[in-house]
């Protein structure tokens, strides 16, 4: 490991993304700022399965004081909130578009973050969960001015800065005084 780096900090395994391109979609500071003044996120692919990632982070996020607002086409509401068929449709300003769908509906998801901020509805970040990559997506979203995260789990990153974070990547909630069978 080089100097001034530590194994918690270097969360860089399994990323698609070079080192220049964590860099610049990935910047510490930037995800920081979003945490920290992002109040309403609105989840595109959020599904009402418990068991499905994006069900897990959107109630952890919930539970931690945000709005969440669910984007699913198939769904009425999740989460006890109205959900909307896209991001087009919500027909207030959300701070932070946290994208849950395969890299190939992001440009879509991108074209309707830059319309929102041309019709003066808002100007939301947008972040890209782990193993979502579309490099013309994100570039093009970053030319209309939009903050991007891409490659990483919002859970996880409030779980590291804000506290939290298991040393597995998750907050079990369980406290035990118990040993581990091994």
């Amino acid at each position: 490991m080089g100097s001034g780096s530590s194994l918690s900090c270097a969360v860089t395994l399994n990323t698609s993304l070079t080192p220049e391109q964590r860099a610049r979609y990935q910047d510490v500071e930037q995800i920081n700022h979003l945490l920290e003044t992002a109040r309403t996120i609105a989840v595109v692919g959020l599904s009402s399965d418990r068991q499905k990632a994006s069900f897990f982070v959107a109630g952890y996020l919930k539970d931690e004081g945000y709005r969440i607002v669910p984007v699913n086409p198939k769904a009425d509401t999740i989460l006890g909130e109205k959900a909307y068929p896209d991001v087009a449709s919500i027909p207030f300003p959300v701070d932070l578009i946290d994208i849950f769908r395969p890299a190939r509906d992001v440009d879509e998801i991108v074209d309707q973050a830059i319309a929102r901020k041309e019709k003066g509805i808002d100007s939301p970040a947008l972040w890209l969960q782990l193993r979502i990559v579309n490099l013309p997506a994100v570039e093009r979203a970053l030319a209309a001015g939009l903050t991007v995260i891409m490659d990483k789990c919002v859970k996880m990153e409030h779980g590291r800065y804000r506290g939290g974070l298991h040393f597995a990547g998750m907050n079990t909630e369980i406290i035990s005084a118990r040993k581990r069978r091994r």
